[in-house]
């Protein structure tokens, strides 16, 4: 069964189980189990994914789009899912693209107007990714500023070390994840890595 949780069984492992269960529905013509089986793998990836594409659009309401989109198009092609690929890699890079394809889309558009402020949907996207408990607003309003702070920095990363680290801290990706996802050698990942920190840290001074 695809809920065996027993020892020696990773999540990766279950996830491609489930992948490879849901190719088969399909295969099957038995759509509406297949999408009920994925539904499975939208629960588990679903978290991680928006705060991958937040990091990418910054806007609360493109991110949710561009997973859901991310989502459909996943399933829609996993007759091309390998099950030696972890299921979240091949997923995460399809959600990549899709987030790269709306900044370019999105740049076009910022030709002719003004994109409104962020603050309160980047505001409600951080705060579904963290722990929103804290009961002192000036605790919230200091940990939003960090926040704040952090993605500005990150924005002036170059374009790859910007990637790998968003990859890396928010999508919780391993250096050889990051490397089957961008085509990037593992080791020129691990660079990205350092050079990406060494430079956040010099932009940011050091402040918390």
């Amino acid at each position: 069964m695809t809920g065996d949780h027993s020892p020696g069984v990773s999540a990766r492992d279950i996830d491609a189980r489930v992948a490879v269960e849901v190719k088969a529905l399909q295969a099957a013509g038995r759509l509406a189990e297949a999408r009920e089986k994925f539904a499975e793998l939208v629960t588990r990836h679903q978290r991680r994914a928006v705060r991958i594409s937040f990091h990418y659009l910054r806007d609360a309401a493109d991110a949710d789009e561009a997973v859901q989109d991310a989502f459909v198009k996943a399933f829609s092609h996993l007759v091309s899912y390998r099950e030696a690929w972890p299921f979240e890699v091949w997923f995460t890079r399809i959600l990549i693209n899709g987030c790269l394809d709306r900044q370019k889309a999105r740049s076009r558009r910022e030709r002719w107007f003004v994109r409104p402020t962020e603050d309160a949907a980047q505001d409600l996207v951080l705060d579904s990714a963290q722990d929103t408990s804290q009961p002192d607003p000036e605790q919230r309003l200091l940990a939003r500023e960090r926040r704040g702070r952090l993605a500005a920095a990150i924005d002036r990363l170059d374009g790859r070390q910007r990637t790998v680290f968003m990859l890396c801290h928010y999508g919780d990706c391993t250096p050889r994840d990051i490397s089957a996802m961008t085509g990037i050698n593992e080791s020129t990942v691990r660079v990205h890595l350092f050079r990406a920190a060494r430079k956040l840290r010099g932009i940011l001074g050091g402040t918390s």
